[in-house]
């Protein structure tokens, strides 16, 4: 009996220490995971972006248009727009003489094809009822608004004065729309960008590291430089003090 009792005992001495031991080794895991996971998290991401780029470009199908999921779509749709940019810029074809050209055409055939049915004995050509949902529009145009007034805001919050770095970008990106509209009309500008959704995206997917750890570096020396810039030049600007009422 004593010796059954010593040996139960170490038993549960062994288990105990097996199950220590197992205990520290998953927290050894789990901090190995939690600091893996930190490190993850402290990779640099351009422009802060948590979000895939499918993600970030709305998902579904435009994002896989412009991510080249389906080559022979976004070859099509590239090459579509490539036609029309050629159709009307490079050939001088003006969009409402198209317009007026087709109506013509679409409606001499069907004209023609309407009356002829009656010669051959066969059946009028359906035309089908065009109707537009009323939803589809309230949607479109509440969207529309919705994005209109968060651009008005964006701007209001610019022209406060409260942070000067992003009055900066905003004045950069409009001056260089502005030399590029100098440069082209607004059907070429459109056509650049609509190039570029086609390839910026699908490029920087494929080299997102060297883009990511190229975009920290420069983001660390704009950050110097502007420091040097608020130090030299915003904190010397006199600001008017506001004297508290007396009520």
């Amino acid at each position: 009996m004593a010796e059954h009792k010593e040996e139960s005992l170490m038993e549960k001495i062994k288990e105990k220490l097996h199950g220590d031991s197992s205990s520290s080794d998953s927290d050894d895991e789990r901090s190995g995971l939690s600091a893996a996971s930190s490190i993850k998290n402290k990779i640099y991401r351009l422009f802060g972006r948590e979000k895939p780029v499918h993600k970030v470009l709305g998902g579904g199908k435009p994002a896989d248009i412009f991510l080249w999921r389906n080559k022979k779509i976004s070859g099509g749709v590239l090459a579509g727009a490539t036609a029309i940019w050629v159709f009307f810029e490079l050939m001088k074809y003006h969009f409402l003489t198209l317009l007026c050209n087709c109506l013509i055409l679409s409606l001499a055939i069907l004209f023609l094809w309407s009356n002829a049915t009656t010669f051959i004995n066969k059946d009028p050509p359906h035309i089908p009822e065009v109707k537009i949902p009323e939803d589809l529009v309230v949607n479109i145009a509440l969207s529309l608004r919705y994005e209109l007034i968060r651009a008005f805001a964006a701007l209001r919050d610019v022209a406060s004065g409260r942070d000067l770095k992003k009055f900066l970008a905003v004045i950069a990106g409009l001056w260089v729309l502005s030399v590029i509209g100098s440069c082209c009309n607004f059907l070429t500008l459109l056509y650049i960008a609509f190039v570029t959704l086609h390839t910026v995206p699908v490029l920087y997917e494929k080299y997102e590291d060297k883009v990511d750890s190229f975009a920290e570096k420069a983001s660390a020396e704009f950050k110097k430089h502007y420091a040097v810039f608020h130090a030299k030049v915003v904190t010397k600007i006199p600001k008017a003090q506001l004297k508290d009422k007396k009520h």
